[in-house]
């Protein structure tokens, strides 16, 4: 029983981050249809932002974590407004193909600068925030990660629900060309959408940076992992992203403990494919009927 809460506690936490990085993938799709290949690189992006602002300038880590944050903003923003904003109206495979390239070059940039080694944080949350439930041990970095995680959901359903430029956000998601009909500035929305997207990326990358350190491979093969997670939730679904987040992360985590820790990274894709076949539009997706 006490290994089985561990593994319970280790999968909530590790899914709670899968959940929160699918939730930047989904938003780019619900507002722009786009599948965006590059959000590994992304997430680790958010990891070496925080390296270099933790031990080279060796910030307080609030204020590294508010930095990165700003950071990965910025580059969501030139993301859009360098490279996709100038495909505006051409067919949506060249702005899919983009994001590949993106990908390509933004983790050639961090092989260049810091090579494939392993990095890791300085330990700097305190021992004091992990307690014991039972005989099970909760780790600092997994309080951490529920908090991080819960605390930005709230900022993020406030946002889109009472926030004028997060209703903007929703009504081009619904429908683009309405809300363009009823005044919304969609290009600003779509550079929005990006750069929230970042933001969550980069969050998610400190976050597995903590757990797991901060390598550039590993971060980007963790960012694939977001596409069994939105195809299990409903890739236009903010909160089946969540939901799948958390069983992907079970569902690993109890693979690793009770089968084999060799399968934890297959299972994940096998989801995927048993869930194409049976249920294409994930558990929370809509499912679109077209008559011709």
């Amino acid at each position: 029983m006490d290994f089985f809460l561990q593994l319970l506690i280790g999968g909530l936490s590790v899914g709670f981050v899968y959940g929160l990085s699918a939730m930047g993938f989904v938003m780019i799709f619900k507002s722009s249809s786009v599948l965006n290949f590059a959000h590994g690189e992304l997430l680790a992006l958010g990891g070496y932002f925080f390296l270099i602002f933790i031990t080279v300038v060796k910030l307080p880590v609030i204020l590294a974590f508010i930095f990165t944050l700003v950071a990965c903003f910025i580059t969501g923003i030139l993301i859009e407004r360098v490279f996709l904003r100038p495909l505006i109206g051409e067919k949506l495979i060249f702005v899919i193909m983009l994001t590949v390239g993106l990908a390509a070059m933004f983790k050639g940039i961090i092989l260049l600068i810091w090579g494939g080694n392993l990095y890791t944080y300085p330990n700097f949350l305190p021992e004091a925030m992990g307690f014991r439930l039972g005989v099970v041990s909760i780790p600092p970095v997994y309080v951490a990660t529920f908090g991080i995680g819960i605390f930005f959901l709230i900022i993020f359903g406030l946002f889109f629900k009472f926030s004028s430029q997060g209703i903007y956000m929703r009504s081009v998601a619904d429908n683009q060309r309405a809300a363009l009909s009823l005044g919304v500035n969609v290009r600003r929305v779509f550079a929005l959408s990006w750069a929230i997207a970042a933001l969550v990326a980069g969050m998610s990358g400190i976050v597995l940076g903590i757990i797991n350190g901060v390598n550039v491979h590993d971060l980007s093969a963790l960012g694939l992992k977001v596409f069994p997670v939105i195809i299990l939730g409903g890739l236009d679904s903010i909160g089946g992203a969540i939901v799948g987040g958390l069983i992907i992360g079970l569902l690993e985590t109890f693979t690793g403990g009770y089968i084999s820790p060799s399968l934890r990274d297959v299972v994940p894709y096998i989801i995927l494919v048993l869930i194409l076949l049976i249920k294409p539009y994930g558990l929370f997706g809509l499912k679109e009927i077209e008559r011709v």
